[in-house]
């Protein structure tokens, strides 16, 4: 690892941490500046309790403090006690839901990558052929369908008319639909980035000299060609994955997948702030570990790119 690279990663990743500490900044003073208390629905509670409880929670100190302390508490992994779930803290939650949704995004993403690198690349070698028109016509198709809409025909065609697979995600097999569902997207994406990156490194000319000097095909293809042309595939894994994590919050609800999404959505409608704050703080933080890992991933890959 050469000083430039070190340099490169410690920026990157100090542009991570401010754009983390930035989230949780915005996050918790949006959320306190709503008027209404998150005990305010509840029913039967008089001004005291209520007043006993945000004391219980710490609403009751300057926003200040509580920002400090809530800053000091998410460093420890700590995102307080739920309000909506009595008895249950937000991380322990999280955790929980977490396994689902974790499980969906990296088996939709896996997918998406290999389906489409696969397809992208036989599109490319038979440039102009009728399985080359298919497979645009298709992807053309599932980029224009949302995730939640695919979602809901796929429920409609395989779980309620056919019934070969279960509408819920917590039953066995369950969670097919839902990994099919965000994976459609991201695949016929990648699949067109690889396409158009394939057709551009079989026009260079070392792969023209290599064909010339009779080097067998399928050597070009995988040895050069493939390897070469997974550069652009990489870079759009790091936003590929935030569009999945970001995508299951709709789907888990559609296929009642126990997952962040079906949680972010009930601490909604029990108006439990802390769990709304843990589970925005906890996606975002993914979001932007992921994309630094796929810039330095990006440069490792290719060492050709210039570090900025």
């Amino acid at each position: 690892m050469n000083s430039k690279f070190l340099v490169y990663v410690l920026k990157r990743l100090g542009m991570a941490i401010l754009t983390i500490f930035l989230v949780i900044a915005i996050t918790f003073f949006v959320m306190h500046a709503i008027p209404a208390s998150p005990f305010s629905s509840e029913k039967a509670k008089s001004d005291a309790v209520i007043a006993a409880l945000e004391a219980k929670y710490g609403f009751d100190k300057p926003v200040g403090i509580q920002f400090l302390n809530y800053l000091w508490s998410v460093l420890h992994f700590d995102f307080g006690l739920s309000t909506g779930w009595v008895g249950n803290t937000v991380f322990d939650l999280i955790k929980g839901g977490f396994s689902y949704s974790a499980r969906i995004g990296f088996a939709a993403a896996l997918l998406a990558i290999v389906l489409g690198v696969v397809l992208g690349s036989v599109a490319a070698l038979n440039r102009g052929k009728l399985i080359d028109r298919i497979v645009q016509v298709t992807t053309t198709a599932l980029v224009s369908l949302p995730s939640f809409v695919m979602a809901t025909l796929l429920l409609l065609v395989f779980a309620l008319r056919l019934s070969w697979l279960p509408s819920m995600g917590n039953q066995p097999g369950g969670l097919v639909l839902p990994i099919i569902s965000l994976s459609l997207y991201p695949m016929a994406y990648v699949t067109r980035l690889q396409r158009s990156s394939m057709l551009d490194v079989l026009g260079q000319d070392y792969i023209r000299t290599a064909r010339a000097k009779g080097v067998a095909r399928s050597k070009v293809i995988f040895k050069h060609a493939l390897k070469n042309s997974l550069t652009p595939v990489i870079t759009y894994a790091g936003p590929m994955m935030a569009y999945i994590l970001t995508g299951s919050m709709v789907v888990e609800n559609i296929f009642s997948v126990p997952g962040l999404g079906r949680l972010f959505t009930n601490s909604m409608l029990r108006t439990d702030y802390m769990m709304i704050m843990g589970v925005t703080i906890f996606l975002a933080t993914m979001i932007i570990l992921l994309n630094f890992i796929g810039d330095v991933l990006y440069k490792i890959v290719d060492p050709r790119i210039e570090l900025g």
